[in-house]
């Protein structure tokens, strides 16, 4: 098996190659017009810090999205526009950049959302959801994981084309960039962890994704149903790695009425 090819998105996608630039320039046009508190800090390195976009009125609550790139590419700045769903319905969306590998490990970088969900949530009060995509939906479902590094409530996750078991990394090319080793991936791989009391998950992605892509998904709602958490997959018809996110943008999609029903 080719496992380089099975991580791979871009080549098995028409057009994969110009995704960056359109995220880009749809999240600089968000922006411009939105109600928007960018740079908040929540550490001391020069990528902790996090945009907030605030709906009219009192905030229902909170949800965090984590931008994904395989650990290794993009921040917040490329993701904004799919903040519009969740606001629509008044609802304050938090978008936090982290530190990229090869700079951090994947530990560190877990710890580094673990400060950012811990200062959104003291610094914004009420109900908090959290969400992610590919390697950011690894971190929000790492955040539901029994001894996560934060300190907060989370009412409900949303992983997007997550990467929940990280031990097939291990047979990619990535592993040196990422300095994955075998004890990171097994600590750091919510599969094989426990999610915590009350954990209520949703595992989404693509029906056109990368089979290995599917079968994460499947996974990790599959062995944290058996470990006492409410979970619930969804494989979305005619939705690719990269445009499976898209749904965020829309109020009335069916993934932004996931994030936000109970």
């Amino acid at each position: 098996m080719n496992w380089d090819d099975s991580y791979a998105n871009s080549a098995f996608i028409p057009g994969g190659d110009s995704f960056p630039a359109r995220w880009t320039a749809a999240a600089a046009a968000f922006r411009a017009q939105a109600n928007a508190r960018l740079d908040q800090r929540y550490g001391q390195d020069p990528r902790e810090v996090y945009d907030l976009f605030l709906p009219e009125g009192t905030p229902r609550g909170t949800v965090i999205f984590i931008h994904g790139g395989y650990w290794l590419a993009f921040d917040k700045s490329s993701w904004s526009h799919l903040a519009a769903g969740p606001l629509a319905h008044g609802w304050a969306v938090a978008m936090p950049s982290y530190t990229l590998a090869p700079q951090a490990r994947i530990g560190e970088i877990v710890r580094q959302i673990g400060r950012a969900v811990t200062t959104i949530a003291a610094a914004h009060p009420g109900e908090l959801r959290l969400s992610g995509h590919s390697a950011g939906g690894h971190l929000a479902t790492r955040m539901s994981c029994v001894g996560a590094p934060f300190s907060g409530r989370i009412a409900k996750t949303l992983s997007i084309s997550g990467l929940h078991d990280l031990r097939p990394l291990l047979r990619t090319s990535m592993r040196g960039e990422l300095r994955l080793d075998e004890a990171e991936a097994m600590a750091e791989s919510p599969a094989l962890l426990e999610p915590r009391a009350g954990t209520v998950l949703t595992c989404w992605a693509g029906a056109d994704e990368r089979p290995e892509f599917i079968r994460q998904t499947e996974l990790l709602a599959n062995i944290w149903t058996g470990l006492g958490a409410r979970t619930k997959q969804v494989i979305a018809p005619r939705r690719h790695h990269f445009d499976v996110i898209d749904d965020l943008a829309d109020a009335g999609s069916s993934m932004v009425a996931e994030l936000l029903t109970p």
